[in-house]
């Protein structure tokens, strides 16, 4: 899932539901917004160049010994 701001991708998560994705919209709102209060948040499905960003840095999460579901997103 691309989080978009004002339209712009800003960064690719991968929620485990809706609930999970709007608690992250929510919460995530100071990072999500910085340099732009008054911006307007939305998502979408993910295009392949992002996915395949999301891809490399779980993977490097991974070599890092972290595990997958404690994954959850990287910035744009």
């Amino acid at each position: 899932m691309t989080i978009l701001v004002d339209d712009k991708p800003k960064c690719v998560v991968r929620p485990n539901d809706i609930k999970h994705l709007q608690r992250f919209l929510r919460t995530g709102k100071p990072w999500l917004l910085a340099g732009a209060p008054d911006g307007r948040l939305a998502h979408r499905e993910a295009d392949p160049n992002e996915r395949a960003l999301w891809e490399n840095a779980r993977g490097l999460h991974g070599i890092a010994g972290g595990e997958d579901e404690d994954f959850f997103g990287t910035p744009l």
